[in-house]
């Protein structure tokens, strides 16, 4: 298994600057009914960062060239200026809510990625998280670039160094300490994912819409492995698009999503039996320590492509 995971390192895994901006343009241009892009932002009370995230996009990838066709913010309940903010910076936003009304939305990452395949259009989907400073094109254009020019990608994930505060190297403490674990351990040939959780990933919409999604923190884990089970590895690829910083969560923030990685897992191992879907953690109080007990996700949403409006619509 090392000897694959090896293989597929020195095929499948890219710096950014392998593929220079022209060449991924050219390649758009020989295929434009397949090379369609859009580009999606998760979020949640994003103010002070959306803005520029958009703004970036638009700029250097739509204005000064024509690689994202599409750029749609997914506002899932700001109490903040979020959605004035992306507007005004000029992605189209659309409310959760207003997707798929039929089925009442319920919080959570995961859901806001899968209605978003309702309201785009692009061949390829690019999700990007609203939360990111220093944001460079690049984590765009990087991840994009390798389904425009190599057919058989159909995942691409980005990797980089995350940072915790002026640590170099230690952020994504849940990927350390719970994902890659689990995946080294229980699907080996994912071993190479430099950033297994992280939220800068671009596929096929043919791929997404055959793949289930998990409503919360779980769904980067959910559609890496269930990927992998559909396409195969050779259809996987990441690409370096350097530093990654954003907000931290707090430890017991931290806690909650480990759980539900593991839950992500769990599912996938059995397909069956559940374990404990909660979690306990402690606060102290005047009287000691107070038990806090939190839900964890266990919902999923089935393929896109089983969804009659979905269907209707591309279609149409």
């Amino acid at each position: 298994m090392l000897e694959e995971v090896e293989r597929w390192l020195a095929r499948r895994s890219w710096s950014a600057a392998d593929r220079p901006l022209d060449r991924i343009l050219a390649a758009k241009a020989r295929d434009p009914r397949r090379g369609s892009v859009s580009v999606v932002l998760p979020a949640l009370n994003e103010e002070a960062t959306v803005g520029r995230i958009v703004a970036t996009i638009r700029r250097e990838l739509m204005e000064k060239v024509q690689l994202v066709d599409e750029l749609v913010v997914i506002d899932s309940g700001s109490t903040d200026a979020t959605a004035k903010v992306a507007r005004e910076a000029g992605a189209r936003v659309v409310h959760r809510d207003e997707i798929l009304p039929r089925i009442p939305a319920v919080p959570g990452k995961g859901e806001v990625l899968w209605r978003s395949l309702l309201v785009t259009g692009g061949d390829i989907v690019c999700f990007i998280d609203a939360d990111l400073k220093d944001f460079s094109a690049d984590f765009v254009s990087g991840i994009v670039g390798p389904l425009l020019t190599e057919p058989n990608v159909q995942f691409v994930k980005a990797m980089y160094d995350r940072p915790f505060g002026d640590t170099a190297g230690q952020g994504g403490r849940v990927t350390e300490l719970v994902a890659r674990p689990l995946l080294n351990l229980h699907w080996p040939q994912l071993a190479g994912f430099v950033q297994p959780l992280g939220g800068e990933y671009a596929a096929r919409r043919s791929l997404l819409e055959r793949l289930p999604f998990p409503v919360g923190y779980g769904v980067e884990l959910g559609l890496l492995v269930d990927a992998l089970h559909t396409v195969g590895l050779d259809a996987l690829a990441q690409v370096d698009v350097g530093v990654r910083k954003h907000r931290h969560q707090d430890g017991q923030a931290l806690g909650r999503m480990a759980a539900t990685i593991y839950r992500t897992a769990q599912l996938r191992l059995s397909r069956g039996h559940l374990v404990r879907p909660s979690l306990t953690q402690f606060e102290r109080g005047e009287d000691g320590f107070v038990p806090r007990t939190h839900a964890v996700d266990t919902e999923e949403r089935p393929p896109m492509r089983e969804i009659e409006e979905y269907v209707s619509r591309r279609a149409a």
